[in-house]
């Protein structure tokens, strides 16, 4: 007997449509690693018929009021906290993410998430009216920069679609949103509850593989690009915007560097390092997978980590004990598992280190201590289950190892000096420093790196005025 095939479609000014040529992909659910629906594989076309739709949608969305878009956007919250159930089903079939974890950690802090940027809708700041020369007044005017072509990633599709549009939305802005060609059944449901919601044209959904990406990205009508992504990703989209000077918003890798210290709480450390560097399969760029420990106390950080490792589990989505599910596809199964193949001599792999099971692509949760700055493990991105451990002989050495790599979105550390926490927070070159704790994230406060882990905020108000434009207007007082 066979099972149909679920089949998705592109959301494109109010309608669902298959590509325009009917090209498909198969989408694969990662815990079983069965083929379960097809979307459309779209092109150029496709593309544009959606860049049309926004297009038109525009000024009639730009020219609405705050509240009338804070209204909306509560609307769609409250949609998605009703249907909360299917959304996380989606997400589970998309991801193979643990259907009670997607439930209590990533649908609330998505729904409140679309809350805070209805009410930024109605707050934008800047510089009061005033005189700065003699008989004239200026004004600063925030307005919407247009269209906006937006590409969402794999690791959390639900929610980075929702740090996409809500923003961008709120904003007056309309979009073109692209979720990972591995991944876009839940932003296809999202699709269908914002239907009844939102004008058609503001919000568009187009499918699609890294090419559709391409398609979006150097199209002439956006105003500006947005992508969550690879280093390899951000870069091409920089330069293919650099050719019209659209406005380009990156939040790209990471290898955040977790500094424990000899007067640490220990035991806290590890049971929370744990938890923040294997959720999600270690699939965040944010995750605390980089973990540097003073000498002193390394072997007994080194021997609780990997004992808190052999605890934790992975395993199907309906399994409530489990910490994680499987790794994307089996392209992220192989990268994981080469860098472990991959290890110097020197390296020593406390736990794990292996797939698990032969259905699906899972990995087990992994220490890897004796690293050297160096090594390859250290200074790329493995996105996946396994934590490095290195040691550090002073707060110097601290600095110099966690700086040491060419990513910088996110980083934490553990001591109970106030004065070294707040010399490390000065001094680490990253978006966000964490004291005591890692991975928290709230609304209000922004998410965004530094040097090749890119530039532009997530959340907040400052996510929020990055898509705005700023426009100054003067008029004269005599006439």
């Amino acid at each position: 007997m066979t099972t149909e095939l679920r089949r998705l479609r592109n959301y494109i000014g109010g309608e669902f449509k298959d590509a325009a040529d009917g090209r498909t992909t198969e989408v694969v659910n990662p815990a079983t690693g069965e083929v379960y629906a097809t979307a459309p594989l779209s092109g150029q076309a496709d593309v544009d018929a959606a860049m049309a739709a926004a297009a038109a949608a525009f000024p009639g969305w730009r020219d609405t009021t705050p509240s009338e878009r804070q209204k909306a956007l509560l609307k769609i919250a409250d949609a998605f906290e009703a249907r909360a159930e299917e959304l996380v089903a989606a997400e589970s079939e998309n991801t193979g993410k643990p259907l009670a974890l997607t439930a209590s950690e990533e649908l609330p802090p998505m729904v409140d998430q679309i809350r805070f940027f209805a009410g930024a809708a109605r707050l934008l700041e800047g510089r009061s009216a005033g005189e700065y020369m003699d008989g004239m007044t200026s004004i600063i005017r925030r307005e919407p920069v247009g269209v906006c072509a937006q590409v969402a990633p794999w690791n959390y599709p639900m929610m980075m679609a929702v740090w996409k549009f809500a923003p961008a939305i709120a904003a007056g802005n309309t979009v073109v949103l692209k979720p990972s060609d591995t991944t876009p059944a839940s932003t296809v449901l999202m699709a269908e509850i914002i239907d009844s919601i939102l004008p058609k044209g503001v919000f568009n959904v187009v499918c699609g593989d890294r090419e559709t990406g391409k398609a979006m990205v150097e199209h002439s009508t956006p105003a500006m690009a947005s992508i969550t992504g690879s280093v390899r990703a951000g870069m091409q989209v920089a330069e293919s915007a650099s050719k019209d000077v659209k406005r380009v918003h990156l939040e790209l890798g990471g290898k955040a560097p977790v500094v424990v210290f000899e007067d640490a709480d220990i035991a806290k450390a590890v049971e929370d390092i744990a938890v923040a560097g294997y959720f999600n399969a270690g699939q965040d760029c944010t995750a605390a997978t980089r973990v540097l420990v003073q000498d002193s106390v390394h072997d007994e950080f080194v021997a609780a980590l990997a004992k808190a490792a052999a605890e934790t589990k992975t395993g199907q989505p309906d399994d409530e004990d489990v910490l994680y599910g499987p790794l994307n596809n089996p392209n992220q199964l192989k990268q994981v598992a080469g860098f472990i193949e991959r290890l110097p001599a020197h390296a020593k792999v406390e736990a794990g280190g292996h797939q698990v099971g032969e259905k699906g692509y899972f990995y087990a949760p992994t220490v890897v201590s004796g690293l050297k700055q160096d090594d390859e493990i250290i200074q790329n991105e493995v996105f996946g289950p396994v934590i490095t451990v290195q040691s550090f002989a002073d707060e110097a050495q601290a600095l110099e190892y966690a700086n040491g790599v060419e990513f910088a979105l996110a980083s934490s550390v553990w001591t109970k000096d106030h004065g070294r926490a707040m010399r490390m927070s000065k001094n680490l070159d990253f978006g966000c420093v964490w004291i005591n704790t890692h991975i928290p994230l709230v609304a209000e406060m922004p998410h965004g790196g530094f040097k090749k882990s890119g530039y532009g905020k997530d959340l907040s108000a400052y996510g929020f005025e990055d898509y705005t434009r700023i426009k100054h207007v003067m008029t004269s007082l005599d006439g």
